[in-house]
């Protein structure tokens, strides 16, 4: 059964839209097998995004990902991660197909609701990155 990573930033927290993303997971066949809400800090939001660490954007990543509590979730099922990259959408929510998560819930690309690993084996680095096994089911 594969698994990805799914983050709900701070601005569709703030929205207070967490249910109804929750609720897509589940409605296209993937499975909340754990999810937690917390408040990264600078140091694990710079670690979490490091791979972007020489990039223009890294800054304003990270303070606006510190800026208030995320959701993050680990789902499960058949192509988990492609699935989770088809139900977000464009990272730009301007192209985002109608329907997706970031078309129906972000403002802008920075402020663009989720994050969904890119890979398999993104998707393991970062779930262990936030959740110890034992809290995962």
């Amino acid at each position: 059964m594969e698994q990805t990573l799914s983050i709900i930033k701070p601005d569709a927290v703030a929205k207070n839209v967490v249910g109804q993303i929750l609720s897509r997971f589940e409605a296209a066949g993937l499975r909340i097998a754990a999810t937690k809400k917390t408040r990264l800090s600078r140091v694990d939001a710079e670690a979490f995004y490091a791979i972007h660490a020489e990039r223009p954007f890294f800054k304003d990543l990270v303070d606006f990902m510190i800026s208030g509590p995320v959701v993050v979730t680990v789902l499960e099922g058949e192509d988990a991660m492609a699935k989770n990259r088809e139900l977000m959408g464009a990272t730009n929510p301007a192209e985002a197909a109608p329907g997706t998560i970031r078309a129906d819930f972000a403002d802008s690309i920075d402020a663009n609701a989720v994050h969904g690993s890119d890979s398999v084996e993104n998707a393991e680095i970062e779930i262990n990155f936030f959740f110890a096994q034992r809290e995962i089911y």
